[in-house]
């Protein structure tokens, strides 16, 4: 038990003491009470009658008091005992309590020492075992000094005799170590690109084996199986006149027949000296063939003025928008596609008035979705889906507004707006490299595109590129050393380089076709792919006199 507790024990004992004196009290002052309230009722009753029983009276009462007072006393003795009892029962309670308490606190300051000496008895150990291991390094580490001191020493015995070795070797060769050092770098390195070069023949050998024919095979049979003819469309349009007087009523009084007709049109029409024709120049192939339609109904008509020309051209656009919507029409009929939107079915119709290095677009597209078809069905893919994305592999050059994209990812977009399959989608996309590929399909159509454009009098060039583009590649493929002469044939979709035997080996001819095809490929901008061809031989010539 506590000091605390022991002190409330005590101050109860005591509240208890003072409850029963002042028990004590009230029960004599009751007596008192009692017994003044008798003598005042007896006086007021008869004083002569009580004066004899006053004595006897009084000692009925103080016997009377006596013995309340006793038992009042026991009873507050008795009440002073049983108190002390559970005082003390309280106190050896709380003593037992304070006790186990204390030693549970011992236990486990005890447990705590215990874990604690463990403690320092595993560092202590591990102390003990890093200063071993310390001095285990110490002894590795003066061994390793002395290893490297006799390392040294050999390697300075070393560099001695090699010196004296290069210096005999000198004196007999009669070179420097330097020179001969190069003299023997330039052979390995000769010897290495040599090895090399004819590595790289026989990795190509065999890659031209195993891959190229197959490829070959699909290539060929999709170009064999699909043959159309090529239409070339041009900046400017010929509307044909049977004499020059109808270019004065084209023209009209100070030209205002022949300005309500380019307001009308878009198109600006020249009437030149040319006899018997009439230029009409713009760049949009629709809008050209819409004047040229316009034209012929106002000449053939007889009256041209402007109100008129204005109501022949409205006519015309009609005309030509139905036109285009029938030519789409026709067109995914013909390859049996289904369920094209009707805006992309509107758009391949454009495609029949836009050109691509002057190879019609419409037929362009037929072309690689025929392509297209063939070799998926060769390669066991969705010829259906192959055909789709082949038809609408350059749609992003004919919309109606013309943003800053490339017409691959404008392409995309709009497929993907009309809900054309994620894999038609992607195609669009990656034909030019805009995108990276995630089908097989992709590929097919980017294939079949170079092919349809690569194939001889499929597009047309201005000449003067087409002569300069041809005289870069020849001066291109002449830089090289060891290069005779250069040929650029087969409109510039073949190189033949010729080159002197006794300067360019048979291995070295491979990588220099090589690289002229690397260089060509990064430094030029060219339709279709350019065939590198390195020609060696070697002449022997002799008379017979």
């Amino acid at each position: 038990m506590s000091v605390g507790n022991i002190k409330i024990a005590i101050k109860a004992s005591l509240l208890l003491e003072k409850e029963e004196r002042f028990f004590y009290l009230i029960t004599i002052m009751e007596i008192l009470l009692y017994v003044l309230g008798g003598l005042v009722a007896g006086f007021g009753g008869g004083r002569f009658l009580l004066k004899g029983m006053y004595k006897n009276e009084e000692i009925a009462a103080q016997n009377k008091a006596k013995k309340i007072l006793a038992d009042a006393e026991e009873n507050a003795e008795i009440l002073r005992k049983n108190k002390l009892l559970e005082a003390k029962e309280k106190f050896l309670q709380m003593k037992s309590e304070h006790e186990q308490e204390i030693n549970n606190r011992n236990n486990q300051a005890n447990q705590r020492e215990n874990q604690l000496r463990q403690k320092e008895q595993s560092l202590n150990q591990k102390l003990e075992h890093m200063g071993r291991k310390e001095q285990e390094m110490d002894q590795v580490k003066q061994n390793l000094e002395k290893q490297i001191e006799l390392a040294r020493k050999k390697q300075e015995e070393l560099d001695q005799a090699k010196a004296q070795q290069v210096s005999q070797l000198e004196t007999l060769a009669n070179l420097s170590a330097e020179e001969a050092k190069n003299q023997l770098v330039d052979a390995l390195r000769e010897e290495a690109r040599t090895q090399a070069m004819m590595q790289i023949k026989d990795i190509v050998d065999e890659a031209k084996m195993t891959a190229a024919k197959e490829a070959k095979k699909v290539v060929i049979q999709t170009i064999q199986r699909t043959a159309t003819e090529s239409a070339i469309e041009n900046t400017v349009s010929i509307f044909n006149i049977e004499s020059d007087e109808v270019k004065g009523r084209v023209i009209g009084r100070e030209g205002r027949n022949i300005r309500a007709l380019e307001a009308a049109t878009g198109i600006e029409i020249i009437v030149d000296d040319t006899p018997e024709a009439i230029i009409l120049s713009g760049f949009d192939p629709v809008r050209r063939e819409i004047a040229r339609l316009a034209l012929h109904r106002l000449v053939t008509d007889g009256r041209i003025h402007p109100a008129r020309i204005e109501e022949v051209v409205a006519k015309t656009k009609k005309q030509i928008e139905d036109e285009i919507v029938e030519i789409g029409e026709r067109t995914v009929i013909d390859l049996g596609i289904h369920g094209l939107h009707p805006e992309l079915i509107r758009m391949v119709g454009r495609m029949r008035y836009r050109s691509s290095y002057g190879q019609n677009l419409l037929q362009h597209s037929r072309e690689v979705a025929n392509f297209c078809a063939t070799m998926a069905a060769e390669l066991g893919l969705n010829v259906k889906l192959a055909k789709r994305a082949g038809l609408l592999h350059d749609i992003g050059k004919v919309p109606d507004d013309n943003p800053e994209l490339p017409h691959a990812i404008l392409g995309m977009q709009l497929a993907e707006k009309y809900k054309e399959h994620p894999e038609v989608c992607n195609a669009i996309g990656a034909h030019h490299d805009e995108i990276e590929m995630t089908s097989l399909i992709s590929p097919i159509v980017q294939a079949c595109d170079a092919i349809s454009g690569a194939r001889p009098g499929a597009r047309r060039e201005v000449v003067e590129s087409y002569i300069k583009r041809l005289k870069e590649l020849e001066s291109l493929a002449l830089s090289y050393p060891g290069v005779e002469k250069t040929f650029a044939i087969q409109a510039g979709r073949e190189l033949r380089v010729v080159v002197e035997s006794e300067r360019v080996t048979d291995a070295q001819a491979e990588v220099l076709a090589a690289d002229i095809s690397n260089r060509i490929q990064t430094e030029m901008t060219y339709p279709g792919q350019i065939k590198v061809t390195v020609i060696r031989e070697t002449r022997s010539v002799a008379f017979a006199k």
